[in-house]
């Protein structure tokens, strides 16, 4: 297997799982789904990640065409994107969920409201920080069919994991406490912290080439 190719679609995997960050998904999910039934909360789960699955496949599909549209290249999208998501991870470097994933407090879901819907699918799993990642790696895979497969492929095992630590999200509590949930959201939000800066060198490499190149 090529090896850029390889690294590409780990580094495809490692930052969409660290923005939509499941382990800090799960004290939010607990809390809007105590009053529930274990089998109606397992219903609302697999709704909300379903949607969520398909908002980010969507933008995955027309992410290209949305940048093509709006005359934005590649390295501009690779420096703001990494502006983007390093703004994201400095709230998580504290043990709190990234600004860009998590809703107000008055967005944390109502009375009669379908809270698979909204907070849960959208913003928590694919609020604004999912949707620039996948722009951005997908600005970033151009027209390779084989890297925008890889997307997909990792967009899929984020969510599939995302669903397996939130159905067993109150054991995962129990097991690690809260206390163990924040220093996972803080490592995350290390290496979320990196991967963003690393994606805003590539844009500025890119961009100082194709200036030598004119």
């Amino acid at each position: 297997m090529d090896q850029d190719f390889f690294r590409f679609g780990l580094a495809a995997f490692v930052t969409i799982l660290v923005v939509v960050d499941p382990p800090g998904v799960v004290p939010i999910f607990v809390a809007l789904t105590s009053d529930e039934e274990p089998r109606r909360r397992r219903a609302i789960l697999i709704r909300a990640v379903l949607i969520a699955f398909g908002v980010a496949l969507f933008f995955l599909i027309a992410g290209r065409a949305v940048l093509s549209y709006l005359g934005v290249t590649v390295h501009a999208f690779s420096i703001s994107g990494g502006i983007l998501l390093f703004v994201a991870a400095m709230p998580m470097l504290f043990g709190h969920r990234g600004g860009l994933q998590a809703p107000e407090p008055k967005e944390q879901g109502s009375v009669g409201q379908d809270i698979s819907v909204f907070p849960l699918a959208m913003p928590l799993l694919s609020g604004p920080g999912t949707i620039a990642t996948i722009l951005l790696l997908t600005s970033q895979a151009g027209g390779d069919l084989k890297r925008l497969a890889a997307i997909g492929v990792a967009i899929a095992i984020v969510f599939l994991v995302s669903f397996l630590v939130l159905h067993l999200g109150g054991r995962l509590i129990g097991l690690v406490g809260e206390g163990g949930v924040h220093i996972a959201t803080r490592v995350m939000g290390i290496v979320l912290a990196a991967l963003a800066v690393q994606f805003v060198l590539n844009g500025v490499a890119g961009y100082y080439k194709l200036l030598i190149g004119r």
